[in-house]
């Protein structure tokens, strides 16, 4: 097994990235992780309706995956995708609108929290059947590689997909056909209520599988942003090329529960502590210091997200609702989705 993963976060930054590099992907994931801390307050308030399934405490995958990517390329998630499409990208406005049920909305308020898509940005949806979007990543490697294109494209997944059937195909067609795709399954530790380790006979639920399929076993650590970023270039790097896919497990945790429903009561006591010690923004934070930037640079930071999102979600709030007259637009061309009637 390759192991990405690394404990010393000092030992973990790019060799080939500057400061600079590091202030930006601190800024991104700060304002990511500050926009779903809106949707968390927002949900609890009554103002999303539906479930809201958030990714706090995980957004060093994302944003170092989506820093890889150009714009040509491919990226394609689960309902907890909000990161996935910010790091594309993709509006944040457009997207807060999408769970607030407001004009302008991303999906013209029909995804909701679990279906956000910006192709315009390479994001290729979110998706709340789990599993079932890998043989979509499947296919749309498939037709890049018919079409003699060069780009590559991202699945994310979580460590709960991998007993559905559907990984299993997926993974297995792509390294058949040595397709332009990465499978990145994000391993917050817990499926839906239940831990992983409870559920499997093996210590990585990913990563130990990658064999079967002929790939190396990459493990990282997904709170580590420039870990991600190490191990998804070279994985771009050989997907580009006609090396085929990778199977990267990131290891990370969810701050919060399974949904913005969930308290989350059934972790061990002293678990989430333990991993709020390894929050992927005080990771960036301890390392951006050891280069010499002053912490009062990152405060600034994060004062300006937090200003920022909080006009966001003001200037969302204020636009008008959505109306009943685009109940049957973006929806089939002929009319035929009216046939409920």
């Amino acid at each position: 097994m390759r192991l990405v993963l690394s404990q010393d976060i000092v030992s973990t930054s790019d060799a080939g990235s500057d400061t600079e590099t590091g202030i930006a992907l601190y800024e991104q994931m700060s304002f990511i992780r500050r926009f779903l801390e809106k949707v968390d307050v927002l949900y609890r308030q009554g103002k999303v309706h539906g479930p809201a399934h958030l990714g706090l405490g995980q957004e060093a995958i994302a944003v170092g995956v989506g820093s890889v990517l150009t714009l040509r390329d491919k990226s394609i998630g689960t309902y907890r995708g909000h990161a996935h499409a910010l790091a594309r990208g993709a509006s944040p406005e457009a997207i807060l609108a999408e769970l607030l049920g407001r004009a302008g909305a991303i999906c013209g308020g029909k995804g909701g929290s679990m279906h956000i898509t910006s192709v315009e940005h390479g994001y290729y949806g979110s998706y709340a059947i789990v599993g079932a979007h890998l043989p979509i990543a499947t296919g749309l490697a498939w037709a890049s590689k018919i079409r003699k294109h060069d780009d590559v494209t991202v699945c994310f997944f979580g460590d709960g997909a991998v007993n559905i059937g559907a990984f299993h195909e997926a993974v297995n067609l792509a390294a058949i056909w040595r397709l332009p795709v990465l499978f990145v399954c994000e391993n917050n530790q817990y499926m839906e209520y239940t831990p992983i380790s409870s559920v499997i006979p093996t210590a990585r639920p990913a990563a130990d599988k990658a064999a079967a399929y002929g790939l190396e076993s990459i493990v990282v650590d997904g709170n580590d942003v420039h870990a991600v970023r190490n191990a998804v270039t070279t994985a771009v790097e050989v997907a580009r090329q006609g090396g085929g896919p990778a199977l990267i497990e990131a290891d990370t945790y969810r701050l919060k529960g399974h949904s913005a429903a969930d308290a989350g009561a059934y972790r061990p006591v002293g678990e989430v502590e333990s991993w709020t010690s390894r929050d992927p923004l005080l990771r960036q934070r301890l390392l951006l210091t050891t280069r010499g930037v002053a912490p009062s640079a990152m405060d600034e930071i994060d004062a300006r997200v937090r200003i920022a999102i909080n006009e966001l979600a003001e200037r969302v709030l204020a636009a008008a609702p959505i109306g009943a007259a685009g109940v049957w637009t973006d929806l089939w061309s002929d009319g035929g989705s009216q046939w409920r009637n």
